[in-house]
């Protein structure tokens, strides 16, 4: 049997999954085994964990496991129910191993994680029934969404108005690249290698519906080590929670994951958009158009 996706069987093996993704997230609450999940598959307990490993990139234990924290970290954050019952609804027999797989996912207790109120590491669900399926290609990008709570911070970069994809005459795709050649000239007169630095874009779109499309995109880092050069000014994003899309592969493809995020993802996530500061998060392991590549958006959100 293939376990490759995107041969000329995919379009069967999907609908599989889909169906078992369903399944789980509508029956998160109950007892879950991988035996079960197969059955819904209609595989073998063999092929059906290759199979689903290869189309999400988690094992069948570690999506379920994380699922479910992460809707028990959802409730210590806005709900005042019992550490316990929360525990017991979230299906662990005891608080003692609830509260030990919660701090090797979040990295802190229960109680700690309730006290500090706010929303991080939280890896969020949508039932994929609701929504038109996904290519191949987005499936593990949109199975993989998180939710971060981020701090103020500060940007200190190049920044230029852009016309985004919605503006009449969007001019994004040259503009862009055009300011962070421009940053990585700054960067290489203050004697810094832009390759290894976190590199941070930001799109300020507190007013762009007024602009029709057009906003002010910033080129930069999170980081104070390049505000001397003359070029570069700063910009202060405040506080937020955002949801945070993986992104894997060329930027090229990052077009029609956000428009799927935000047409389907978002409706049926429990949050809604806000119009703040959108960020691009590109680290080490990002390499251009590399198929390898890897970076983040991160979209503000809030409960509804």
């Amino acid at each position: 049997m293939s376990l490759n996706l995107l041969d000329s069987s995919s379009d069967h093996h999907l609908t599989r999954i889909e169906r078992v993704l369903s399944y789980i997230h509508c029956h998160l609450d109950d007892p879950l085994s991988v035996q079960e999940l197969a059955a819904q598959s209609c595989w073998s307990r063999w092929q059906f964990q290759r199979v689903f490993t290869a189309a999400t990139g988690f094992t069948v234990a570690q999506y379920v496991r994380q699922l479910r924290l992460s809707r028990a970290a959802e409730m210590l954050v806005s709900t005042s129910q019992r550490q316990l019952d929360i525990a017991l609804r979230c299906g662990f027999d005891t608080e003692i191993s609830f509260s030990r797989s919660f701090r090797q996912m979040f990295g802190c207790p229960p109680g700690a994680y309730r006290q500090r109120g706010q929303r991080t590491g939280m890896l969020a669900s949508i039932n994929l029934q609701d929504a038109p399926r996904l290519p191949p290609d987005m499936r593990k990008p949109m199975l993989s969404i998180r939710v971060e709570n981020r701090p103020a911070f500060e940007v200190f970069g190049v920044c230029s108005p852009v016309r985004g994809l919605f503006a009449e005459s969007p001019d994004f795709v040259t503009s862009v690249p055009k300011l962070w050649n421009k940053f990585s000239a700054c960067a290489r007169a203050a004697q810094l290698d832009a390759e290894k630095l976190m590199l941070i874009g930001v799109l300020d779109l507190t007013h762009t519906e007024a602009n029709q499309g057009r906003f002010p995109y910033w080129a930069g880092v999170e980081s104070s080590i390049v505000a001397a050069c003359n070029e570069c000014s700063v910009l202060q994003v405040p506080a937020q929670e955002y949801a945070v899309i993986p992104h894997h592969g060329p930027l090229t493809g990052l077009q029609e994951v956000l428009e799927w995020f935000i047409r389907y993802w978002l409706p049926k996530s429990g949050y809604r958009g806000l119009n703040g500061f959108d960020l691009e998060i590109y680290d080490h392991r990002f390499r251009a158009e590399s198929a390898d590549s890897y970076m983040e958006y991160w979209v503000p959100i809030t409960p509804r």
